[in-house]
Formats: structure tokens, sequence, C-alpha cells
């Protein structure tokens, strides 16, 4: 066994061959995590219920290795469209409503495969 650790969640998992996040040490790195709807598997329409998939996911995933979004240092989001900017905006202020206590971001707008409007990814350290 190597020293690296994964970490999966239920009705949340990639097509590929890779883990939803991994650890080594201390960090913690997701790979790219999509707005699936982890009660049915599915990958909702709309964006919006997308975007709301993505934060429940995020933090599902911080639940189990965890951590919490106190812990995230650095945030990286990709949107098929920018209009769902202000929807991500939403659940960023809920999660970070501390301006000077909030990760760093960056997004970017391109297009996304499957239906995918939005995905996430984060490197966080654990306490």
């Amino acid at each position: 066994m190597g020293r690296r650790k994964t970490f999966e969640i239920p009705g949340v998992a990639h097509a590929a061959p890779i883990p939803l996040a991994a650890q080594v040490g201390n960090i913690v790195a997701s790979s790219a995590l999509m707005g699936v709807d982890a009660s049915t598997g599915k990958l909702p329409e709309d964006g919006a219920s997308q975007v709301k998939h993505l934060f429940a996911n995020t933090a599902a995933l911080l639940r189990a290795a965890g951590l919490n979004p106190g812990d995230i240092v650095s945030v990286s989001v990709l949107l098929a469209d920018n209009s769902l900017r202000d929807e991500i905006n939403r659940y960023w202020l809920e999660w970070f409503p501390d301006a000077n206590d909030r990760p760093a971001r960056h997004t970017t707008v391109h297009p996304l495969p499957g239906g995918m409007q939005a995905q996430i990814q984060f490197t966080a350290v654990a306490p």
C-alpha cells in the first residue's frame, strides 16, 4: 500500500479510473468534480441544478476526507457558460462570507463534455 489515500462519495464517480480526491501528507487534491445528483447518479440538465449538486458533492467529499470548506486553499471552476458565474458566486459567498478569509479561485469558461455545465477542482490542507 502506498502513502496516498483516496476518497470517494456514494452516487458520484468518474467514468475514468481516477478517484474523486487523493491525499498525500496533509495535502488533499480533488479531481474535477461534477454536478451529478448523488441520489440518482444522473446529471441534471439545467446548470443551476448542476451547480447546487456540485457544491453538495464537494461538501460530501470534504467530509469524507475529514475536512471542511475552511481547509480549502485553492479552487478552480470550469463553466460551460459564463451565465452560471452568479450561481457559483451565490454558493461561494454562503461558504466563504468573510471577504478576508476565502481561498484563491480561478474560473475558466470552456466547453465541457457530456452535458456538464460546471466543474470544481480544489486543493485543501488537512489540519
